[in-house]
C-alpha cells in the first residue's frame, strides 16, 4: 500500500525534528530547559509578527506541546499594527498553511526599537495575552538578536546589557515574557524558511513604511562588524553570547541591579544571597 504524501504543514514539522534537528530543535530545547522557560500549567501567548522567525518559534512550540514533557497550552496571536490590506493576508495565509490557529489582534500602539523597526508596545502585548487567559508571552528573539543587542547597548547606549531569556512584567503581576529560540542561530532559521518558501511580511503602516528595514541604523553597522570579525575569529558570535552568561562582577567598576546603581565599593552588598537571580 503506497504511503500517503505528507501535507505541507506535516513536511514542515517533520523537517524540524529530522533534517534540522541539530541546528533548530536541539538549541530550542536547550533554551527551554536551561532557562526554565516553560512549566506545567502555563498558557502561552505566541506572538506572530508575520516574519519567518515567529513562524518558526510557533512551530517548535506547537511540536513541544504535542509531544513534549510539559503540559501547557498555547494561543497564537497575530498583532495587526498597521498591515496594509494586501500585506495582512500574508501572515493569515501563512498561519493557515502551517496549521497555526491564530487570532488577529488590532493595535495602534507602537514601540520603536534601536533598529527603527516598529513593534507593538510591551504593555499592549501583556494586556492582550492576559485577556486571553495567558500567563506568558513568547517572542521570537534568536541568538543573533541577543549578540547584536548586546553590542548595540555597549556601542550606542553606554551600558552592558542584553536580551534576557525571560523577564517578568512590571505592570501585570504573574505574567512573564519568554524567548524560546534564544539559542537558535538566524542563518539556520533562514535555511529552513527558504526551503519552504516562508515569506516575510513587514508592517505596512505609515509609521513603519520608511523605517522598517531590518538592516538599518546601528544594527546594520553591528551586523557588518560581526561578519567582518568572524572572518578572522569564526567563533566570535558564540564568545559574545557566552560572555553575557559569565559576567564577572568582581572586575567591573559599577553595576545596576533592580534599577539601583552600585559602585565598585558597594560590590560586597550588591547581591544579597536571597535576592540573587536564579534563572541561569
Amino acid at each position: 500500500m503506497p504511503r500517503r504524501e505528507l501535507a505541507f504543514h506535516e513536511k514542515v514539522e517533520q523537517s524540524i525534528i529530522t533534517k534540522y534537528r541539530k541546528e533548530l530543535w536541539h538549541p530550542f530545547i536547550d533554551a527551554v530547559t536551561r532557562y526554565e522557560l516553560i512549566q506545567n500549567g502555563d498558557r502561552i501567548a505566541v506572538l506572530l509578527t508575520g516574519g519567518k522567525d515567529s513562524f518558526f518559534m510557533a512551530k517548535v512550540l506547537q511540536e513541544l506541546h504535542r509531544h513534549g514533557r510539559y503540559q501547557f497550552e498555547i494561543q497564537f496571536l497575530i498583532m495587526d499594527h498597521g498591515f496594509s490590506s494586501a500585506d495582512r493576508s500574508v501572515p493569515e495565509e501563512t498561519a493557515a498553511k502551517l496549521h497555526l490557529p491564530a487570532e488577529i489582534i488590532q493595535s495602534t500602539a507602537y514601540l520603536f526599537f534601536e533598529e527603527n523597526s516598529v513593534e507593538p508596545s510591551p504593555k499592549l502585548l501583556f494586556k492582550s495575552a492576559k485577556e486571553h487567559g495567558c500567563n506568558k508571552i513568547a517572542v521570537a528573539d534568536h541568538f543573533d538578536d541577543v549578540i547584536e543587542t548586546t553590542l548595540l547597548h555597549m556601542f550606542y547606549g553606554s551600558s552592558l546589557r542584553t536580551l534576557p531569556p525571560k523577564q517578568k512584567s512590571e505592570d501585570f503581576e504573574g505574567m512573564e515574557l519568554i524567548r524560546p529560540i534564544y539559542r537558535v542561530h538566524e542563518q539556520n532559521i533562514d535555511l529552513w524558511a527558504e526551503e519552504f518558501g516562508l515569506v516575510e511580511c513587514d508592517s505596512g503602516s505609515a509609521a513603519s513604511s520608511s523605517a522598517c528595514d531590518p538592516d538599518s541604523s546601528g544594527r546594520k553597522t553591528i551586523r557588518r562588524l560581526i561578519r567582518r570579525m568572524k572572518q578572522d575569529t569564526p567563533d566570535l558570535d558564540q564568545s559574545i553570547f557566552n560572555s553575557m552568561h559569565v559576567v564577572d562582577l568582581d572586575t567591573v567598576p559599577g553595576i545596576r541591579y533592580s534599577a539601583v546603581d552600585y559602585s565598585f565599593a558597594d560590590a560586597e552588598c550588591c547581591f544579597p544571597d536571597s535576592d540573587f537571580p536564579e534563572f541561569m
